[in-house]
Parts: C-alpha cells; sequence; structure tokens
C-alpha cells in the first residue's frame, strides 16, 4: 500500500442519497473500496487483520462528505490580477489558487475563463485574449501531475460571449484542442438575459465606471448594436463541443424559447436561469440548472434576479456553483440546512453529484461511493456565538447557535492533501496518518499544514 490507503473511522458518512452515522470509509490506492459501520467501538484497539495494515484517521464527530466540485469559478482571475492593472505570473496563480481552494472543500474546479469581445464593465488585462489564452494552456498542463504535483483536480470551463465574433478562430481551435472541459455561450447584452432591466444594468455599469446617465444610454445603444456571432457559427461550436465529448452550458435563461433553442444545440446545463419558471422549465427539459453559492448566503441575486434558496426548495435549481467567492460552497449546504430545512445530503448533493454529472465526470468523483476516487472530505461544524436563524427570522430548529462548517481534512485520490486545527476544537486525530506536532505541543494554537 502507498500514502493513498487509509481508513477513515467513525464519522457521519454523506452518500448521495442518504447519512450513515458511524460508519468507516476505507480507502486503498486512491478509491473508495468500502464503506461499513465503524468496527470497533474503541478508537484505540487493533483493527482487524483485513484493514490493520491501513492507517486510521479519526473522524468522529465529523461528516464525512465527497469533495466540492465547482464548474462555475472566476476565482482564479483575482488570483491572477489582484488589482486592475496587474497580472501576476499564471502559472504561481494557479498553484495559490489550489492551496486557497482545497482549504474551502474545493476537489475538482472548473476554472471559467471568459472570451469577449467588448469589455463592457471594467477592463481586466487577465481578460485579454493572450492571458486568457495562456492560461487555458496552464490549467491543461495540469492534468498530467494530477494527484502528485498538485492538491486538487484542475478542470477548464471557456466561457465564449457571443460577441467574440473576431475570436471565433481561436475559439473554435481550443474545442478541438482537448483542452476545455465545458463551454458555456453567454450574451450580456442589456434588455435581455441577466440585465433586461436596463435600470439595474445602469446601476452595476456606475459601480465600476464613472460613467453619466447618457454614456450608459450609449453603452446599450452601441452593445445593442454590436455584431454577434450567427447562430451557424454558434451551431458548428457546439457541434465541435458534443463530438469532444464537453459539456455545453446556456448562461442566463431568460424565456422558454432561448431554452428550446440551447436545447437543440444539446446544452444540458443551464446557468444561472433569471426566474423561478424558467429554472423549472429547464429541469422540465432535463438540464442542470446552476445558481450561484453566494446567492444562497446572501438570501437573493446581487442582480435582482432569481433567489437562489428559493429555487433550491422548489426543486428548480440542482447545482451551486461559488461564482466568484469559493468559500460560499460549504456554507452553502449548512445554511440551507438550517435556514431551509433542506436534509444535508441533498444540500451536499448540490455541490457533488449534481455538478459531477452535469460536467459528465460523475462515474470517477461526486460522491462516496466504492470505486470511485477518494476524494473526501472531513467537516466539523464550530460555534459562531450567534442565534441561528430561519430565512423567516424565526430560530432554527434544534439549534440555539448559528455553527460554521469547516474543512479539517481533505483526500484527494486518496492522499491527505489538506488539514487544519481551530482553537479550543479536539484534534481527533487519533491513530492518524500524521501526527500534528504544533498541536500537541500548544492545542490552543490553530494549526494548518498542508501535505
Amino acid at each position: 500500500m502507498d500514502n493513498s490507503s487509509c481508513i477513515i473511522r467513525g464519522g457521519t458518512v454523506v452518500c448521495a442519497d442518504r447519512v450513515l452515522p458511524d460508519h468507516d470509509v476505507v480507502v486503498i490506492d486512491g478509491r473508495i473500496a468500502s464503506i461499513e459501520p465503524s468496527s470497533v467501538s474503541d478508537f484505540d484497539a487493533q483493527p482487524d487483520s483485513v484493514v490493520g495494515v491501513l492507517p486510521v484517521v479519526d473522524a468522529r464527530g465529523a461528516y464525512v462528505a465527497p469533495g466540492l466540485i465547482d464548474i462555475h469559478s472566476d476565482y482564479v482571475e483575482n488570483v491572477a490580477s489582484p488589482r486592475p492593472s496587474v497580472v501576476m505570473d499564471l502559472s504561481t496563480s494557479l498553484y495559490k489558487a489550489d492551496r486557497e481552494l482545497v482549504s474551502h472543500g474545493v476537489t475538482t474546479i472548473f476554472h471559467s475563463l471568459s472570451v469577449y469581445g467588448a469589455h463592457i464593465f471594467d477592463h481586466k488585462p487577465i481578460r485579454d485574449f493572450g492571458n486568457v489564452s495562456a492560461l487555458i494552456d496552464r490549467v491543461a498542463a495540469l492534468r498530467a501531475g494530477e494527484e502528485r504535483d498538485h492538491l486538487i483536480r484542475h478542470r477548464l470551463h471557456m466561457r465564449v460571449e457571443l460577441d467574440s465574433v473576431d475570436l471565433y478562430d481561436d475559439i473554435e481551435e481550443f474545442l478541438r484542442s482537448g483542452k476545455v472541459d465545458l463551454v458555456s455561450f453567454m450574451d450580456h447584452t442589456p434588455g435581455q438575459g441577466q440585465y433586461r432591466d436596463l435600470l439595474v444594468f445602469g446601476d452595476t455599469l456606475k459601480g465600476y465606471r464613472d460613467v453619466s446617465d447618457e454614456e450608459v444610454r450609449d453603452i446599450v445603444r452601441q452593445q445593442q448594436e454590436s455584431q454577434k456571432m450567427t447562430y451557424a457559427q454558434i451551431t458548428a461550436l457546439a457541434s465541435i463541443a458534443r463530438e469532444r465529448g464537453v459539456s455545453i452550458a446556456s448562461h442566463d435563461d431568460d424565456s422558454a424559447e432561448k431554452l428550446a433553442f440551447m436545447d437543440g444545440l444539446e446544452a444540458t446545463i443551464s446557468e444561472f436561469p433569471i426566474s423561478l419558471d424558467v429554472a423549472r422549465e429547464a429541469r422540465a427539459r432535463g438540464m442542470h440548472t446552476i445558481a450561484g453559492a453566494p446567492n444562497v448566503m446572501l438570501g437573493h441575486s446581487h442582480s435582482g434576479n432569481l433567489s437562489a434558496r428559493e429555487a433550491v426548495q422548489a426543486g428548480a435549481i440542482d447545482v451551486l456553483c461559488s461564482d466568484y467567492y469559493p468559500a460560499a460552497l460549504l456554507d452553502a449546504v449548512f445554511t440551507l440546512r438550517d435556514c431551509c430545512g433542506l436534509d444535508i445530503a441533498r444540500a451536499f448533493s448540490l455541490v457533488s453529484i449534481n455538478p459531477a454529472k452535469a460536467a459528465g465526470i460523475a462515474d470517477e468523483v461526486g460522491s462516496l461511493a466504492v470505486g470511485k476516487r477518494a476524494d473526501i472530505l472531513l467537516v466539523r461544524e464550530i460555534s459562531c456565538g450567534e442565534p441561528a436563524v430561519r430565512s423567516s427570522g424565526a430560530p432554527a430548529q434544534g439549534a440555539s447557535r448559528r455553527t460554521m462548517p469547516v474543512v479539517t481534512r481533505a483526500f484527494v485520490g486518496g492522499h491527505s492533501v489538506f488539514r487544519s486545527h481551530y482553537p479550543d476544537q479536539p484534534c481527533g486525530y487519533g491513530r492518524d496518518l500524521a501526527v500534528c506536532d504544533k498541536a500537541v505541543r500548544a492545542p490552543r494554537a490553530a494549526c494548518v499544514e498542508v501535505m
């Protein structure tokens, strides 16, 4: 056995459709070999001969959950370009993102890189096509070192704005190259989609740029009159994506007619449908529907569109993504449990098995099941000292104090890639893969170790 084998013992195992308290997850050579009732009542007792050679991780008091899968994340742009005028080294930025994302429980990330014609809002140099192309190449190169040189799995979501007509040949080349795992077609033209309300568009634009009402009207007119990809071009790109096994997503769907068009392209994902009726129509067509986890945390859409909490409760949204805030994914799971009464297994499915299905990778990752890659989290809840409340404002049932979920261990392909310990929280490691020496010497000092 190598260091991708272990027993994760005694935790509450979150499967795709149920929760199993006091269960062990046995990992052998990077895959889940079995999930079974905890074999010993005394943690320090010697395991039986079958698993006696495996290291043991103490998961008592923790949720043992699948690694989170984020299929729409702009986060790497913020790492690579921390200020609008600065672009840091791109390879280094991906390593930095690697470390941050795993701390939030993300074990598979789809970096969402945008191909734009015009830059309506603030001009980000990281979104210049030269930088986007370089990032696409670097993300593709990370796969060769997966489960060896990197903490998590990196994938590519290419976002194609329909005004990027001059870049059509480049987009086609990337789709044919095998470097793209998911493609979405976007149209941010004001007057439809996300910005169907022109007042919302104007307020959003003013948040990025110092412009007058007259200048806003000029920008609206220019965008509405700008050249867009033709039906034939969109159809051709979608055909290439299907041939390459690349999942196709629509973006900011605002009508049944747009859904019908995207359904005709065999799109399987509707990102950020703008109303509950549209989200329900997308689900009725068999499409996966995505909302932002920050929307769940805020309790509303920042642009006045669909409420993710309402849509999840109605069964109209089945996938959450981090969009621009990776920390929101795990927090949203527990917010939906505490504020909306959602079953914890269903809440986790929104950020694990459902996005895996949407992206076509559910055979390998996305749930804790025998045979799958062992991408596993240990999640513990720590008290925030604040009253827990439902969305109605009433105290949450069965909870007098609000808690915050934290990732204390993360495994990718069975390899231990992240560990953390909070003050006044027991280490709970038992006979673990390694001893957290700092926590042993100074129990009240926070300890974070990445292995």
